[in-house]
């Protein structure tokens, strides 16, 4: 079965007027892993998609939506997947990928059949973007992460950086994604905060400690909002926002983007003390 919900863009200065319960009607993603369900949130920040895949015992085959007009749904788009559960499988056009936690899954263009398999209890994390090519599909696992370390423990932002769909790694159409994990003890991600109106991303936030939370900033820089999330929940942060948390613990979160550019550090920084 496949959910669908459709996301409008937001001009910043309405962003400016929005109360609590209008940013998370907006921006948050709240419910993504639903027990034999594949949600898809379709945005017209860049047309991105942001989905979840829950088989829970099982398959489930990833369909169109009505909003693509299209026989199949990777006709027109490229697809990444993490699994952020327990060790899983799936099949693109009969080819069996498996992935255990962490591991991601790139999918060209043009694939006609995906299927989440329905052994274990694997979670899939779903980000698309349009594409007008058709690369290779390709699994990248730990092995294949391109890590980096960032931050400082002076400053509680010293984190990993996986780069996982990232053109040195496999290529892409506009598609990128990465998982960062912050370190025990550490809890600002993406710190200085930045914005880059070359692309939107979608953040993904998971491995947060039961009863924990995880405020999210979004916003111009010198007009920043605020939403409180849970694990298991992402956020659709429009080009001209930043991007940008702190938790009550330490956590991962995935990043995923789209738009002009394949450069990871094409950003336009905005120091800590000049955010208002």
């Amino acid at each position: 079965m496949t959910k669908h919900e459709f996301r409008y863009a937001s001009h910043p200065e309405d962003a400016k007027k929005y109360g609590t319960e209008e940013l998370r009607k907006h921006f948050l993603i709240d419910t993504l892993f639903e027990d034999g369900i594949i949600n898809l949130i379709y945005s017209m920040y860049d047309r991105y998609i942001v989905g979840g895949a829950k088989p829970a015992g099982k398959d489930l085959r990833l369909e169109t939506i009505p909003y693509l007009k299209s026989e199949n749904f990777l006709d027109r788009r490229e697809l990444g997947i993490v699994n952020v559960g327990e060790k899983g499988k799936v099949s693109v056009d009969g080819t069996i990928y498996e992935l255990d936690k962490k591991e991601a899954l790139y999918v060209a263009k043009g694939a006609k059949e995906v299927i989440f398999k329905g052994e274990g209890s694997p979670l899939f994390y779903l980000n698309s973007a349009p594409a007008h090519h058709s690369f290779e599909t390709k699994k990248v696992g730990k092995e294949n992460a391109e890590v980096i370390e960032l931050g400082d423990e002076k400053y509680a932002n010293k984190r990993i950086l996986n780069k996982l769909i990232v053109n040195s790694i496999v290529e892409t159409c506009q598609l990128q994604m990465g998982i960062t994990e912050l370190v025990h003890g550490n809890v600002w991600n993406t710190m200085p905060a930045h914005t880059h109106e070359r692309r939107m991303e979608a953040y993904f936030y998971f491995d947060l400690e039961e009863g924990q939370t995880v405020c999210h900033f979004m916003g111009q820089p010198q007009h920043t909002r605020h939403i409180f999330m849970e694990g298991n929940q992402a956020v659709l942060s429009p080009e001209w926002s930043i991007h940008s948390g702190s938790g009550t613990s330490n956590y991962s979160f995935i990043w995923g983007m789209a738009g002009e550019n394949l450069d990871y550090g094409d950003m336009d920084v905005c120091p800590p003390n000049q955010l208002k």
